[in-house]
């Protein structure tokens, strides 16, 4: 094996491409694992970072425990990437790859919404839900607003999964009488792909009191009047305001040439983009399915595939199945589950298995097997 792979980002994406392309070469694979963070986090962590009920040490996995034959990981914020050359710089070194890929996901833009970053808050960072921890326990009456800033955003179930977790917390702390909530959505539904999740949602909000503004966005806030901007003209009064902020392909990926109306395309089969031996996957891409870790991770198993068939000359790598299980938090530990798919059939398909306890349970496993696999030798 002399194919030299570089992997920029170790998302959900990079670190199953990484974990896939050990397993088949072992030793020999030649991994270069890129990303400028510590360590890597579950989206669905950061409400235990939000709610108090764990610290960062407890949900982060280290990159420095990633023990896979063959995976070199590199601690470096990568500063420019050709895709022609399929060189790739960092702030300590420069890489040169024979396959690249890019899996660096979608970053959050804070100052393009109007009023936002000076007096919204967020949930969908690590930083931000950090800092809502200190906030959440001082706000015992008024009115809440959980805002869609725009489209596409990762995890679609999240604002309302953090709309019916809120309304559990409010609850054991007294409080929830003297508070006002509401889901700003895009969306008719709270999750279009499946309209049994969307129902369960709809029913769950109906018992709870939690009101569902559907088909607006939110275009700006007003901190000093305290009122939320939507994108028909009218306006809401809020006291505290968590926004979904828009999303946008990292600075050196735009710079880079790769991004198209904002986000990188793709052959739809293998993840290919545009420039040889160069591929993309998950957030970072405008693949036609929804921005979520499961569907980086899928991606990421079809360009393993595809990549470890053009190598050994053999085998017919199956396509991107767009395929992925969500899980969405009820509240009262409580956990849903759709297993959607997009790209294999004639139409979307997501059917939806009610919350139960043994939701929950599954979605633990689903992440420590996760765990064990990218980061384990």
């Amino acid at each position: 094996m002399s194919t030299k792979f570089v992997i920029l980002g170790a998302g959900f994406g990079g670190l199953e491409l990484s974990a896939r392309l050990s397993a088949a070469f072992g030793a020999d694979a030649n991994v270069t694992l890129i990303d400028k963070n510590e360590g890597f986090v579950f989206g669905f962590s950061k409400f235990e970072l939000m709610f108090g009920r764990q610290t960062l040490e407890q949900v982060r996995s280290s990159y420095r425990e990633i023990a896979k034959p063959g995976v070199t990981f590199r601690p470096e914020s990568i500063t420019s990437i050709d895709p022609v050359s399929r060189r790739v710089v960092t702030n300590k070194s420069t890489y040169d790859a024979d396959v690249l890929v890019v899996a660096l996901g979608a970053e959050y833009d804070m100052d393009v919404t109007p009023g936002f970053k000076e007096g919204g808050y967020e949930f969908y960072s690590v930083d931000g839900a950090i800092r809502l921890r200190d906030v959440l326990p001082n706000f015992t009456k008024g009115s809440l607003i959980i805002g869609v800033l725009g489209e596409p955003f990762k995890c679609p179930p999240a604002p309302c999964e953090a709309a019916m977790l809120l309304d559990e917390w409010f609850t054991e702390r007294g409080v929830r009488k003297d508070i006002q909530m509401s889901v700003v959505s895009p969306w008719g539904i709270p999750v279009p792909a499946s309209p049994s999740a969307s129902k369960a949602i709809l029913e769950r909000f109906a018992e709870r009191d939690i009101t569902f503004v559907r088909d607006q966005v939110v275009t700006g806030i007003d901190p000093a009047k305290k009122v939320a901007q939507l994108r028909d003209g009218s306006t809401m009064p809020y006291d505290l305001f968590l926004g979904i902020p828009i999303h946008r392909v990292p600075a050196v990926v735009q710079a880079s040439g790769l991004a198209v109306n904002g986000w990188i395309p793709v052959n739809k089969s293998n993840l290919a983009t545009q420039f040889p031996d160069v591929y993309a996957v998950g957030d970072v891409t405008s693949a036609p399915v929804p921005k979520a870790g499961v569907f980086a991770e899928s991606a990421a198993r079809a360009v393993g595939e595809h990549l470890v068939a053009t190598i050994r000359g053999e085998g017919t790598p199956t396509p991107y199945d767009g395929a992925g299980s969500c899980y969405i938090e009820f509240g009262e530990h409580r956990v849903g589950r759709v297993d959607a798919d997009f790209l294999t059939g004639p139409s979307v398909t997501a059917p939806f298995t009610d919350p139960s306890l043994e939701g929950a349970a599954q979605k633990n496993e689903f992440g420590a097997f996760r765990r064990q696999w990218w980061f384990k030798a």
